[in-house]
């Protein structure tokens, strides 16, 4: 039967929570609590690193673009979760699927990339104190983001179109929280070669590559450490960077663990959970490891507070 014969897929249904199904009311309120909180959280150090002088530095720039990302990858993905918690799984149209994976797979690659910019930015301040501020200019700090927002919109276009160019027909049911790469291409009904191997071409380096500089910093960086007589001078200096070495471990562990270990032992509902970890819980931690790990966000939180106050 010719392929242009067959019945294809104008809706996707997302299963959600089926095995929880009990428990939706209480779910619903929790994530709900999640991105009230995620979103005040973000908006919070985005509005304090643009008003408060002191945090006018490459390193609160680049904190409040990981706000800026974690914003839209939750409001990407919780919304559609409520509604799936509140209807006991969702409908989605094929364009509207097609478009909330092209803003998430955009966002995971500019957070991937983000992530390997402050942990070089972090060597540069260690390593080399001297040269910090004629090597982190404002112009190269820009730049910087840009190839990240550039690099993760491109990669994010091209696997989404040749995603959509698929045939998808039979089955529209999804066993999962939102449109993934894996659920969807298991939805395929052609052939899916040349699509994954233009995913193993554009993706792996986006991992490997900033997984190589996150790794070759931080090796430095804690040489660097040791080095330093004091204690009191090496805890000043680490202190500087366990907060994005503690983000950075949580967001890598948990996007290897969904896309690139082999996932043959792990039921849906691990993959539902891993992948929450990324999506949802993730945009949560980083403002608060952020906040309650950086005397100069706590200073500037009770300047501003007292400001207003007085």
């Amino acid at each position: 039967m010719p392929v242009r014969n067959l019945t294809m897929i104008t809706e996707i249904h997302l299963l959600g929570f089926q095995s929880l199904h009990q428990l939706n009311v209480l779910l619903f309120l929790l994530f709900f609590l999640i991105y009230y909180v995620t979103m005040s959280g973000n908006i919070i150090i985005i509005l304090l690193v643009s008003i408060s002088k002191t945090l006018h530095t490459p390193m609160y720039f680049f904190i409040s673009q990981l706000a800026i990302g974690d914003i839209e990858i939750s409001t990407n993905i919780t919304p559609n979760i409520l509604h799936i918690l509140l209807n006991n799984g969702g409908n989605i149209s094929f364009f509207s699927c097609m478009t909330q994976f092209y803003f998430f797979d955009c966002n995971c690659t500019f957070e991937c990339l983000l992530l390997a910019v402050m942990s070089y930015d972090r060597y540069v301040a260690i390593c080399n104190p001297l040269r910090y501020i004629s090597i982190m200019t404002k112009r190269f700090c820009v730049k910087l983001i840009l190839t990240c927002w550039l690099l993760g919109n491109f990669n994010s276009l091209i696997v989404t179109i040749t995603l959509s160019k698929l045939n998808f027909c039979g089955s529209n049911i999804i066993d999962h929280l939102f449109c993934d790469f894996v659920p969807l291409t298991e939805l395929a009904c052609s052939d899916t070669f040349i699509l994954h191997m233009e995913t193993y071409v554009m993706g792996i380096p986006i991992l490997i590559i900033p997984t190589t500089i996150i790794v070759v910093s931080y090796t430095y960086i804690v040489l660097t450490v040791l080095r330093i007589s004091s204690s009191t001078g090496r805890q000043k200096a680490f202190s500087t960077c366990s907060s994005h070495l503690i983000v950075v471990s949580i967001y890598y562990w948990t996007i290897f663990g969904v896309y690139i270990l082999p996932s043959s032992g792990q039921t849906s509902d691990i993959n539902k959970i891993l992948s929450l970890l990324y999506t949802v819980f993730t945009p949560l931690i980083n403002p608060i490891i952020y906040s309650l790990r950086n005397e100069d966000i706590k200073k500037a939180v009770q300047r501003t507070f007292h400001k207003h106050i007085m």
